[in-house]
């Protein structure tokens, strides 16, 4: 089997328990903006960029706010809300244990920057050096390929030489679109796509990257 050389991690519902947070955040704004968010939200938008999201709203239930009103509304809610911010522990672990032993490591999101490092900081994972990947740091957002392209590139490695951790069918889709071997963490509330295995454990992922070092 191919040599792993590096990990690059997705952020929210894989790292970090965000999803239902920014769920929320979403359904607010659009309840100030005099919309009826849909009992369905999350499967709805889960996995989308912030742009895609905002498209999505206005061409859906027509919303008349411009992106940047929007996007601070967005982030009122959810800054609000972030003490409630959490990693996941299992992930959270084996990203430590892959840091101890010298595996090289990214986070790449759809999220934007200001939400990229409010969730890490609650996870405990800011650290100098950090290689991360917004949703403003690409043109493209996920299901593109960019931002994975962009961290092997800024760790050093080829694409054959990483895998990627994902939870949704939108980062499953960038992941394989960049040529990268794709899993699934075991919380994910998605169904993998074909060529995406979901995880028994985190554990076992851990034996499984350093076997093929």
């Amino acid at each position: 089997m191919t040599m792993i050389k590096a990990v690059l991690w997705d952020m929210d519902g894989t790292l970090v328990d965000s999803e239902d947070i920014a769920v929320d955040a979403l359904g607010l704004a659009m309840k100030e903006a005099g919309l009826t968010p849909p009992a369905d939200l999350k499967d709805r938008v889960v996995g989308r960029s912030s742009d895609e999201i905002y498209n999505y709203v206005v061409e859906t239930f027509g919303l008349r706010t411009n992106p940047t009103d929007w996007e601070r509304r967005k982030h009122h809610f959810y800054f609000r809300a972030a003490g409630a911010l959490r990693g996941y522990d299992d992930a959270v672990l084996t990203w430590r244990r892959f840091d101890a032993a010298g595996i090289r490591q990214a986070v790449i999101s759809n999220s934007d920057r200001a939400i990229m490092d409010v969730n890490l900081r609650a996870a405990g994972l800011v650290r100098p050096g950090l290689v991360t990947v917004a949703r403003n740091d690409v043109l493209h957002g996920k299901p593109h390929p960019e931002g994975y392209l962009r961290a092997a590139y800024l760790l050093g490695v080829t694409p054959r030489e990483c895998v990627i951790v994902e939870d949704s069918v939108s980062g499953a889709a960038a992941a394989q679109a960049a040529g990268i071997e794709t899993v699934f963490v075991p919380h994910s509330h998605s169904t993998a796509p074909q060529g995406v295995r979901t995880l028994s454990s985190m554990r076992v992922f851990e034996d499984e990257v350093l076997a093929r070092r």
